[in-house]
This record gives C-alpha cells, sequence and structure tokens, in this order.
C-alpha cells in the first residue's frame, strides 16, 4: 500500500467551522481525499462566512452568509454546536461537552475571538460583531437609528461606521491611538483616510481613551461624556487558542499556533490554519500572522495537499492580501511593508483614487489600492516576481505597475 493510500484512509477532524476549516474539508475532497472527515463547530449555525456580516447581514439585505458546500454529497460530517475544551495528544484525543473525539490527524482552524474592553461585559447596549449571532443583535438596533459610538478606527470600525451611517444613525468613533489604522499602516497611509470619516457625516475622535461605558454614555478618560443608544467594540482580534494552553501545541507570544513552513503545528499529526496560526514567510524573512478571508481560503490547500502527501512537501508563502469596503471606497492591501525602505504614492491622495507602493532593495514589497483595483492585481504579481522597479514610473499613476520596470 502506497503511503498516500494510507493516508488516504486516515481520519481528519477539523475544529473550527468557519472560513479556514470549510475550505480545508473542502479541499481534501477536491484533492482526491477519501478517508473520513468530520468539521467540528462551536455555533449551531450551518457554516457562515464572516465578511457580510458587517454589511448585508447587518443591513438586513441578507438573512445569512451560509457558505455554498454541499457538505452531505462531499461526505463531510458536521458535527455544530459542538465546543472543543482540551486536546490529549498522547492519545490523540479532542475533549467536547459532548465527549472525547479520536483523531489520526488534526488541523487547529479556530479563528480569532474579538478584543473586548474590560468592565464592559454585562453592560446593556455594548455590542461585538463577530459572529451571525452578533449581527442578528444588532441588526435591529441600528435599524432604530440610535446615536452610536463605535470603540476603534481599524478595519471592523470604519465597516461598522459606514453600515450605521447608511442605517441613519449619528456616529462617532473614539480611537486611542492618535490616528485611523495605527496597527495597520504608517501614518503616509493613513491621513487621507481620517477624511471619509468627516465626508461620511461620521465623528472621529483620536488619541481618545474610553475609561468606561454605562447604558447609554461613554466615559473618555479626558472627562468627555459621549452619548450612545449604541456602543460597539472594535478593537481588534486574538487567535481563539487558550484551550490550547497545556496541549503541547506551541503558541506565541500573541496566541497564535506557531506552525512551520508546512502549517505542521510542534505535535504530531496537528495542523493549523488560518487566522489562529502564524507561519514563517520565506519571502518576508519574518513570521506573520494574517487575520484575513484570503489566508483562510488559501492555507487549507495547502494543508490539505500535505495530508494527502503523507511526508509534506508544499511550503506555504503567500502574498498577504485583503479587502475592506469603506466609506464608498474600495481598500485592497497585497503584500507587507514592515521593512521597506521606499514609500511611493500614486495619485491624489484627496482624490476618489490613488495608491501607495512599499519598495524594498527596488523591488515591490506591498501595495495599498484605494479604487485602483489594476494597481493591486498588477502589484501583487510584481511582488510575486520580485523584479525590480523604477521608482519615478511607480510615482507615475499615468503609468500601469507592470510597465515600471527598471
Amino acid at each position: 500500500m502506497s503511503e498516500q493510500t494510507e493516508q488516504n484512509q486516515r481520519g481528519v477532524v477539523i475544529v473550527g467551522a468557519g472560513m479556514a476549516g470549510v475550505q480545508t474539508a473542502v479541499a481534501l475532497r477536491e484533492q482526491g481525499f477519501t478517508g473520513p472527515v468530520t468539521l467540528l463547530g462551536a455555533e449551531p449555525h450551518q457554516p457562515y462566512d464572516r465578511p457580510p456580516l458587517s454589511k448585508a447581514v447587518l443591513l438586513g439585505k441578507a438573512e445569512d452568509s451560509a457558505f455554498d458546500v454541499d457538505f452531505e454529497g462531499l461526505d463531510i460530517r458536521l458535527r455544530l454546536g459542538t465546543e472543543v475544551t482540551g486536546l490529549r495528544a498522547a492519545e490523540h484525543e479532542l475533549d467536547t461537552e459532548a465527549g472525547p473525539v479520536p483523531y489520526e490527524i488534526l488541523v487547529l482552524a479556530t479563528g480569532a475571538q474579538p478584543l473586548t474592553l474590560p468592565g464592559t461585559e454585562g453592560v446593556p447596549g455594548v455590542h461585538l460583531l463577530r459572529t451571525l449571532d452578533d449581527a442578528a443583535r444588532l441588526r435591529p438596533v441600528l435599524a432604530a437609528s440610535p446615536r452610536t459610538v463605535v470603540v476603534g478606527a481599524g478595519w471592523i470600525g470604519a465597516e461598522f461606521a459606514t453600515a450605521a451611517r447608511e442605517a441613519g444613525c449619528e456616529v462617532t468613533v473614539v480611537e486611542a491611538a492618535d490616528r485611523v489604522l495605527a496597527g495597520a499602516l504608517p501614518a503616509e497611509a493613513t491621513e487621507p483616510m481620517a477624511r471619509w470619516y468627516e465626508e461620511a457625516g461620521a465623528g472621529l475622535i483620536t488619541g481618545a481613551k474610553v475609561a468606561g461605558i454605562e447604558e447609554g454614555r461613554v466615559l473618555l478618560a479626558d472627562g468627555r461624556v459621549l452619548p450612545a443608544g449604541a456602543v460597539v467594540v472594535g478593537i481588534g482580534a486574538r487567535p481563539a487558542t487558550g484551550w490550547l494552553a497545556g496541549t503541547g501545541v506551541e503558541r506565541g507570544p500573541d496566541g497564535s499556533v506557531t506552525a512551520d513552513a508546512y502549517l505542521r503545528t510542534s505535535l504530531p499529526d496537528v495542523y493549523a490554519v488560518g487566522d489562529c496560526a502564524s507561519f514563517p514567510s520565506g519571502r518576508y524573512g519574518t513570521r506573520l500572522l494574517v487575520h484575513h478571508w484570503d489566508n483562510a481560503l488559501q492555507g487549507p490547500r495547502t494543508v490539505a495537499a500535505n495530508i494527502l502527501a503523507g511526508e509534506p512537501d508544499r511550503v506555504y508563502d503567500p502574498v498577504p492580501y485583503f479587502w475592506s469596503e469603506q466609506f464608498g471606497r474600495f481598500v485592497q492591501y497585497a503584500g507587507h511593508h514592515g521593512g521597506a525602505d521606499t514609500l511611493l504614492l500614486r495619485g491624489d491622495p484627496a482624490g476618489p483614487s490613488w495608491s501607495v507602493c512599499w519598495l524594498k532593495g527596488g523591488a515591490l514589497v506591498a501595495v495599498l489600492a484605494v479604487g485602483r483595483p489594476r494597481d493591486l492585481a498588477q502589484g501583487r504579481r510584481l511582488i510575486e516576481t520580485g523584479v525590480p522597479l523604477d521608482p519615478a514610473r511607480v510615482s507615475d499613476p499615468g503609468t500601469p505597475l507592470k510597465s515600471a520596470t527598471a
């Protein structure tokens, strides 16, 4: 019996029924895996996609965002409403409230959980937006158009503020840092974005820490009080890996499972993928933790291929990509700008479309495109090839990026 045939007969259990978990199960079947596949999901709902939660589902334009996957037809066993509480590697077993679940190969795809503001648990009117239930609770709130305070001017904060303004709410966004998206992008890239809030009729308060939230109001550390019929907290997320403490699965300071280049964990027969896992990028020479949809789509294909191979041989080293729709603009980003030595602007940031390009040693390493999808598509290919570029041509918005080679 060949090694691949043996692998095909080993049962795979996937913990997490979000994008990464579902795509891992689907990729296994698409690549020819014939063994048992079990997908464990903590939520009772049919597995669903998250990006529509802050848009269509929140605004009542869609009831849900369930994946269009025929789990029964693909012979993928769904066990929903099953929260995994522990892992015993020596026994190759998972602990759940419904009893132990044995595995031969395990894939960790538990995603991330939103950070909360201390002291706000149980305060009426305070919301997170991470799950379908969160969106269902928020939808009638927005429909009533209350005064809304959004805590956090990151990607999710901007998207929620966009939806709240569309729903007719009076919106104020509070950010502890001195600018929007401070943890994601440099000031040169984010400075134009602050104006989008004002143009959309949303208030923006930066450099302001929240001291507390009471029913109907938000208290700032400088003494200001903001009336709030609803408060949405969007201050980031952390890998949902707390349950792995003491299991032997190595985790980093950020809580992520430290997967290797093949997305294997420190335990035998255990892989990790998506928001819960970091991976070493040979392309960028650093370990990356990517909390975005495309990573949860691409990573599973590598995991499936390595499970089928028996002896993993496919390295995961993508050009990270994500998008955000906010204030009438389509924002896209590809690459990783950490370590870049040159920042170049393409177009007028005061206008509807512009881009920022980051170079290192003359080669493109990242691109941020606002309303310039061709820059993104061409830039992504240039990042993959690593060809040297002419900075003057890159800075000319009339020159296609693909024509900016040195």
